[in-house]
Formats: structure tokens, C-alpha cells, sequence
């Protein structure tokens, strides 16, 4: 069984993998909705998305590596680190739900990433601001095309509206970590590398009230509770994710294609 690799834990590292890990973990669980979803197209499309998000996952794992100063590749740094080790949100771990469920998350992250990007684009980090000079333009069409499954079906049937007001309910307790500031924020702020996420608060709720109100769905109340994935304290589900994406590599260390 390989073991796992000592994660460097700098405040650039951390800040760069809670956006790749974020990436990398939703695209696992779009990669679930392979061959389930309600039509064709949204089979091919949900497959499509997730394979933006590992493009966008590998870019940055790649670079946290080159930076980290330990030599890590994208896949030791996907495939070989510890769960506390990982720094994604909590949302993007969640169970894969119904197809309401999906579009809704997909919506919620996607405009987060789309708004990173734009910010990402100033980057003094050279490398970081070309990523994003790519990956906004991905994010955009992501944000545009749950954005109107949302409003499809808050807009549709009894059935797909109680559905979607559902998973609405379910994924806002998730919302607050999204733009919680801490030390990482305040280091990459300073530095040049990338915005405070507090910072694209405003303009969150903005863009997602827009959907809202199109689907006709009310905006929940924020709640108390507050996860903490993207600071290495995961949900109960993080660790099948991992148990399933890291199988192959722990058991033939090194196996390639």
C-alpha cells in the first residue's frame, strides 16, 4: 500500500488547493451522474463539466506542487495525501442527491469559480492568472448552464419545484464557509496571489439571487452551523470519496496507463 506523502502547508499551498481540491472533489461527484442523468445531453453535458473541473484541478495541484518545494506531482497530490490534507469545501463532498441536488450545488460553486477566476486573472503569480485566463471562461458556461436547469425547474412542475426549494434548503447550511476569512485569505490578499473569498460575498448573492428570482424560488435565511472542509475537517462522506478516487494508485504504487 503506498503511504501517504507530508504535505507542505504554506498559506500559498493551502490557498491554491482549496480551489484545485474544490475542483477536483465536485468533479468526482459529477463523474457519478455518468450514465444516470434524466436525458441524454445532460448525461454528456454533466461529464463534460466534470471533466473542466479535473483540467482546472490538475493545472493548480501541478503548480501547489512546483511551489510547495517538495516536488509533488498532481497525482501524488491527488492520489496520496491524508484527509486532513485536503481543502475543499465541504459542499462539493456531499452525496451526489437527485438531479435537483446537482444543479443546484453545480450553480452555487460555479458562480463562486467564475468570480475567482475574474479575480485570479490579476494574479502576480503569472502562472496562477493564466489558469484562471482559461478556467473563467469554463466556469461561465458551468454557471450558465445549471443557472437555468434552476430555473427550469423551480419554474416547472410541483414535483421539480419542491424538489429544487429542497436541495436549496439543504445546501444554503453550506454556504457561509464559502466566504469565511481566515489566515490563508488574509496571506493571499497581501501577497498579490488571489482575493480574500469574503471579498465575493456580495457579488455571490447578487448572482445567485438573479437565478433565484427568476425560478421563482426565495433566497434562504444563513443558518449558524458552519462547515469547515477547506480547512482540512471533512464531512463523514470525504473519506468514501477518497476510499474510491485513491484505490488504484495506493494499491499499484507508482501504475500508470
Amino acid at each position: 500500500m503506498q503511504a501517504s506523502i507530508e504535505l507542505n502547508r504554506t498559506p500559498a499551498v493551502q490557498y491554491l488547493l482549496r480551489i484545485g481540491d474544490t475542483c477536483l472533489v465536485l468533479a468526482q461527484r459529477l463523474g457519478e451522474w455518468c450514465g444516470h442523468a434524466p436525458v441524454l445531453e445532460e448525461d454528456i453535458a454533466m461529464a463534460n463539466i466534470a471533466l473542466d473541473l479535473v483540467g482546472q484541478a490538475r493545472a493548480l495541484l501541478t503548480h501547489a506542487g512546483r511551489i510547495e518545494g517538495r516536488e509533488h506531482n498532481e497525482d501524488q497530490l491527488a492520489y496520496l495525501r491524508d484527509e486532513r490534507d485536503y481543502f475543499n469545501l465541504t459542499i462539493a463532498e456531499l452525496p451526489r442527491g437527485d438531479f435537483a441536488f446537482a444543479v443546484v450545488r453545480n450553480t452555487m460553486v460555479s458562480t463562486l469559480l467564475k468570480l475567482l477566476w475574474q479575480r485570479l486573472a490579476a494574479s502576480n503569480d503569472p502562472e496562477v492568472a493564466a489558469i484562471a485566463g482559461k478556467a473563467v471562461k469554463e466556469a461561465r458556461y458551468h454557471q450558465q448552464h445549471s443557472g437555468d436547469w434552476v430555473v427550469r425547474l423551480g419554474d416547472g412542475t410541483d414535483e421539480s419545484r419542491r424538489r429544487t426549494e429542497k436541495a436549496l434548503k439543504q445546501l444554503w447550511l453550506y454556504m457561509p464557509e464559502l466566504f469565511f476569512n481566515d489566515a490563508v485569505d488574509a496571506e493571499a490578499s497581501a501577497s498579490g496571489l488571489g482575493p480574500a473569498w469574503s471579498e465575493l460575498r456580495e457579488p455571490w448573492l447578487a448572482e445567485m439571487q438573479q437565478v433565484l428570482d427568476a425560478a421563482g424560488l426565495a433566497m434562504p435565511k444563513e443558518a449558524a452551523f458552519r462547515s469547515t472542509g477547506k480547512h482540512g475537517a471533512h464531512s463523514e462522506h470525504m473519506g468514501y470519496i477518497l476510499a474510491e478516487m485513491q484505490h488504484l494508485q495506493r494499491s499499484f504504487p507508482g501504475g500508470v496507463w
